[in-house]
């Protein structure tokens, strides 16, 4: 098992200096678990915020070979939960397979005052025997 630590050229760069975006854990056979750091993204709605953490998310999974298809765990932090309909619409839009196991929690704040919504994501992507 190797584990590699990055922040993907072309992706959203971290809001921090103090972590990175994505954690490669890579087996013998070329499988992977990718975990993707805590995304936030611009834009003054709740659904705007939502699409742009999508696409960095989709920026940042394809850097490593994957896609929202691979994503198997979704963590979501709503500052207001009861615009999680809202959200569902949005995360509906990207996530139109078999939906991951998921958590949505509400948060009195994050990162950033601004931000309405943190996403965190778990991938899988297949080994060279599964393809």
């Amino acid at each position: 098992m190797q584990v590699t630590l990055d922040n993907p050229a072309g992706a959203s760069q971290p809001a921090s200096p103090y972590h990175s975006q994505v954690a490669r854990v890579e087996h013998a056979d070329g499988s992977a678990l990718l975990f993707v750091s805590g995304q936030i993204a611009e834009g003054t709605t709740l659904a705007e915020q939502a699409r742009g953490i999508f696409e960095g998310l989709d920026a940042l999974l394809r850097a490593h070979g994957a896609t929202p298809a691979d994503i198997i765990n979704i963590r979501t932090y709503l500052t207001d939960i009861s615009r999680l309909a809202e959200y569902g619409a949005v995360r509906r839009e990207y996530l139109t397979g078999t939906p991951p196991t998921s958590m949505t929690f509400e948060v009195p704040r994050l990162f950033r005052a601004e931000a309405r919504i943190e996403i965190e994501v778990v991938a899988a992507v297949a080994g060279r025997e599964s393809l």
